[in-house]
């Protein structure tokens, strides 16, 4: 990171261009051209690339050290390798079983999404089913009520016509609707 004042290993020795063209002809002829002296300034690093720089230099600085010229378990070995050899061994199984569990847990999770969609396509095709089932019903329904309007309209006509010639009218039938059961002695109340 950057503190904005510049230190000794910051002041370079620059070309210094007064215009345009002398610029191009220093960019051609790279050892031509002024030999003033200008304070070199890095250029300014964005909030990202200094984050992404900070990442990388923890990244570097972190790297983990490995031994891999123990020679095991066998005899002939010290104690101290030995030691490296063991910590090594389990730090290699502890990656391995790790891995082993985040594959069986990303297959299991693949697994879960797979029957998941399966489940919802299935019930979207029964619903789907369904409303097309009652959307039928329900016009079949109406239609039947426009049937006897538009039968009744069309009729009318024809009987008043025929009313008329004949002198016979039709009655229309109304059903005596069913009496309910209620028995009025037992909310009377009983006299002395």
């Amino acid at each position: 990171m950057s503190t904005g004042k510049p230190k000794q290993s910051d002041t370079r020795l620059v070309v210094a261009a007064t215009t345009a063209s002398a610029l191009m002809e220093a960019k051609k002829a790279d050892n031509g051209g002024s030999t003033s002296i200008v304070e070199f300034k890095p250029p300014v690093m964005l909030e990202d690339e200094e984050d992404l720089e900070i990442k990388l230099r923890r990244i570097l600085e972190n790297v983990p050290v490995r031994v891999s010229n123990t020679s095991g378990s066998s005899a002939g070995s010290g104690s101290g390798d030995f030691h490296q050899y063991r910590q090594m061994r389990r730090r290699e199984q502890d990656r391995l079983t790790r891995m082993d569990i985040d594959y069986n847990k990303r297959l299991k999770m693949a697994e879960f999404t797979t029957r998941r969609e399966e489940k919802l396509k299935a019930a979207e095709e029964k619903t789907s089913k369904k409303r097309l089932k009652r959307q039928k019903k329900k016009q079949r329904k109406q239609e039947k009520k426009r049937k006897p309007n538009t039968e009744e309209q069309g009729e009318q006509p024809k009987e008043e016509v025929s009313s008329e010639d004949d002198g016979y009218e039709e009655e229309s039938v109304v059903e005596p609707r069913p009496r309910p059961i209620f028995n009025k002695s037992r909310f009377q109340e009983k006299g002395p």
